[in-house]
């Protein structure tokens, strides 16, 4: 299978480079990168320490996409339209990892997996995904007699606040608890905790790859369940792994890690 990289030259782009080039299915054939990036023109073999692959990282979105089977995306959400129209205009598969989209980008996703094969996932960890199933269970089982937490912790250089994943599990919370609202922070003399609320909190610093805790707090118990990425290798393998579910499925329809699970 021949893929392109939109946002090859990430952290997430190079790891998944690094994965490519030790699969004899697939093949890198094209890399994307921002007008502004500063290694725009090098062979993203050699930025991520594989040696020259003779894919160079270009601004041309469209033609990383040239002879593509595939485009794997981890951008910022910015530049997700103008891949969604150069993937339907070449009819090509698309699963993207990138986080920090609004409703508006989620909408574009979905109006384009009508045209082209689309998985979005604001975490490829197949972890994330039964952990985001196993809160949904606890909160419907705990009832409305425990609150609702979540804390996430990054790296320093993370630009969206809450993560994704953080999203993610916000929304397996509401499955249950559709009552509950998501709150960012507290300061000053707010009061006591309304029983709507739920606290969906960002921590940044350091090279944390990323944390994610749901804490469900009741009256002398509570539960703390979490995922830790130790490895961005986890989330590039997670990619790979939708990469070779997704080929060959219909569009139609979003598709999510959940499919991959059954």
């Amino acid at each position: 299978m021949r893929i392109a990289l939109h946002g090859a030259t990430g952290r997430m782009g190079k790891a998944l480079v690094r994965l490519i080039a030790a699969e004899s299915d697939l093949e890198l054939v094209g890399a994307a990168c921002a007008p502004n990036d500063a290694l725009l023109g090098h062979d993203v073999g050699q930025l991520a320490g594989v040696g020259a692959l003779g894919v160079h990282a270009t601004a041309d979105v469209s033609a990383a996409l040239l002879g593509a089977d595939m485009v794997i995306d981890f951008s910022v959400a910015s530049a997700l339209p103008p891949l969604l129209n150069a993937a339907t205009r070449a009819k090509i598969a698309l699963v993207s990892g990138t986080t920090g989209l609004d409703a508006s980008d989620v909408a574009a996703l979905e109006q384009a997996a009508r045209l082209i094969p689309i998985l979005w996932a604001p975490n490829t960890s197949v972890g994330v995904q039964v952990l985001a199933e196993i809160v949904e269970q606890a909160v419907r089982r705990l009832g409305a007699g425990y609150d609702v937490e979540i804390v996430e912790v990054h790296h320093r250089h993370k630009i969206d606040a809450p993560s994704g994943t953080a999203k993610r599990l916000a929304e397996a919370v509401q499955e249950a608890r559709p009552e509950l609202h998501p709150l960012h922070g507290r300061h000053g003399v707010v009061g006591a905790r309304s029983a709507d609320e739920m606290a969906v909190l960002a921590v940044r610093g350091g090279d944390v790859i990323g944390d994610h805790t749901v804490h469900l707090l009741g009256t002398g118990e509570r539960l703390e369940l979490t995922h830790r990425a130790t490895s961005r290798d986890l989330f590039a393998t997670g990619v790979l792994r939708a990469v070779r579910y997704l080929a060959g499925k219909p569009a139609g329809r979003l598709y999510r890690i959940a499919d991959l699970l059954g």
